[in-house]
């Protein structure tokens, strides 16, 4: 009689009894194939063979599912290229005759939304698009830099001589300091009633710990080659003489902007006293004041004024893949360079 349970030279006994740990790892279909073949002659082979195409089986499985993996991470890349090469492109057939629209809202910075970046492309393309009858400034913003508040008024001058297409801004909640910059660049200004306009003025602002620093017997080493080259550093006492320099270029700064709204709005400004110190006043004293022309929203201006009420968006943002980038990382890494910036900005 031959016994089943004995090891062949080829390897251990796959005899179920013998090896319950083992045949327990098996499938359920594995097991009740060997638990069948155990009765047969011959039987170990047809088991081994089971097992191995069950192996192949698996393998195959395992190839197929990465390679779906690895296709669908292709394809999700592919669709954010895609996005990304179309961001900015208008909703609706840009040939139809319509009233270009562009947005202007939040702090007006370098790297946002609101910057001259992405505002410049945008009017470029409103600009260049023959469908296009007026350019309207869609405005919500409480200012920013005056950099790029500059550069996109300037830019707004030169395309407005180079194709000769009316540019009109609308004030929703705030056009305050540089986003009035840039809406004295606009043929006219639409208010609400409410909005507020104006804050025509320039500031810097910064922190001093000298006074703590000495109540906590911290020292301040800082070592520099120039006289003024810690000039601004929080930590360190500011002199009149930082304190002049600092005020005349400020001074300066302001010269300019008042010179950019007296050439943008020109004998509709009636000017005040007040007018240049940095206040600023609600949608109906604005025009009033000649700050702004009327009152009126996107549609009115769309129907009434530029008589085309099909509406397209230019405005540029940021695509799903940068603002992916932004919400793990980089807006980090960009908010902790800010913090230790020791030189404010201008706004």
């Amino acid at each position: 009689m031959t016994d089943f349970k004995k090891t062949d030279s080829d390897g251990p006994s796959l005899d179920p009894t013998e090896t319950p740990d083992q045949f327990e790892t098996l499938s359920p279909r594995t097991r009740s194939a060997t638990a069948n073949l155990s009765s047969e002659p011959g039987w170990e082979r047809a088991t081994l063979e089971k097992l191995a195409f069950a192996a192949l089986d698996e393998q195959k499985a395992t190839r197929r599912w990465k390679t779906f993996t690895r296709l669908s991470w292709l394809a999700f890349f592919v669709v954010l290229l895609w996005i990304g090469l179309n961001r900015g492109a208008p909703a609706t057939d840009a040939s139809v005759p319509h009233t270009a629209v562009i947005e202007i809202k939040g702090e007006i910075t370098a790297g946002a939304d609101a910057s001259a970046e992405f505002v410049n492309a945008a009017l470029r393309a409103a600009f260049e698009d023959e469908g296009s009858k007026a350019i309207v400034l869609l405005i919500n913003s409480p200012g920013g830099s005056p950099v790029q508040a500059g550069m996109m008024n300037d830019e707004i001058l030169r395309l407005k001589a180079k194709h000769k297409k009316p540019v009109y801004a609308v004030v929703e909640e705030s056009c305050a300091s540089a986003a009035y910059y840039i809406a004295v660049s606009a043929d006219q200004i639409f208010v609400d009633k409410a909005s507020i306009v104006g804050s025509i003025g320039v500031l810097m602002d910064s922190f001093g710990f000298t006074g703590l620093m000495d109540k906590l017997g911290v020292e301040r080493r800082l070592v520099t080659a120039g006289e003024n080259k810690g000039f601004l550093d929080p930590f360190s006492a500011q002199n009149d003489k930082q304190r002049a320099f600092a005020q005349s270029m400020l001074d300066q700064i302001h010269q300019q902007f008042i010179n950019v709204v007296k050439a943008g709005r020109g004998n509709r400004l009636k000017e005040t006293p007040e007018m240049f110190t940095g206040l600023f006043w609600n949608g109906q004293q604005a025009v009033e004041l000649g700050l702004a022309d009327h009152l009126g929203n996107l549609d009115y201006v769309a129907r009434e004024v530029v008589k085309v009420e099909e509406i397209i968006d230019y405005t540029r943002r940021d695509n799903v893949a940068e603002r992916l980038a932004k919400k793990f990382g980089a807006a980090m890494g960009e908010g902790a360079m800010k913090a230790f910036q020791s030189i404010p900005a201008l706004r």
